[in-house]
């Protein structure tokens, strides 16, 4: 982990992702690091995220980019990718290859993981659905990092909380994902302070 020492500095997140980190057609301050960063914040914690979504992003894009897009002197990095994957029916051993490959270079580089779990849609069959939703679990477990399962929880098919196209929150959307990964949440950031 790095160094605490310095505990007057904010502790450095990135949320590492595709469109559903990047705030797909949201205003900056409506995406999910900026939500997450205030709701930390609103709770006493001194604390700043970086937005590190790219939109259409697939878990070899974020494998490829990962290195110079999380610059040195991160404490912990939220990794949101795969749900492009799935829709595109990509193999999930490619998926749980390249999200294994991103978790065990930012641990060698001594920054702290939270995964946030996708699920695949329903339409891809019962065997694709089920080889890629073990991936995250198993993936957190194997290399001990903290899991949010469902990164979408309590949006997916509220029309009320999405876009017109079904897929991406709304500003309401990404302010519910936040209520429900705040507990998560702070739980990294323990996890990090920890000596």
């Amino acid at each position: 982990m790095p160094d605490r020492a310095l505990a007057d500095d904010p502790l450095k997140l990135v949320g590492f992702g595709d469109s559903l980190m990047a705030g797909y057609q949201l205003q900056g301050e409506e995406g999910f690091p900026a939500q997450l960063q205030a709701a930390l914040q609103q709770r006493g914690h001194d604390v700043e995220i970086i937005d590190a979504g790219v939109s259409g992003d697939t878990t070899s894009g974020g494998l490829a980019r990962l290195d110079w897009s999380i610059p040195e002197g991160v404490d912990g990095v939220i990794l949101e990718l795969g749900a492009n994957d799935a829709l595109r029916g990509l193999p999930p051993e490619t998926s749980r290859e390249n999200l294994e490959a991103m978790i065990t270079r930012l641990k060698q580089r001594g920054i702290a993981v939270m995964l946030a779990g996708m699920l695949a849609p329903p339409n891809l069959g019962t065997e694709y659905e089920a080889a890629f939703n073990a991936i995250y679990p198993e993936l957190a477990s194997k290399h001990d990092v903290l899991l949010y399962p469902f990164f979408l929880d309590g949006v997916t098919g509220d029309p009320a909380l999405q876009l017109p196209d079904g897929m991406h929150p709304n500003a309401n959307g990404i302010s519910k994902m936040v209520e429900n990964i705040l507990p998560v949440a702070e739980q990294f950031l323990a996890e990090i302070k920890a000596p």
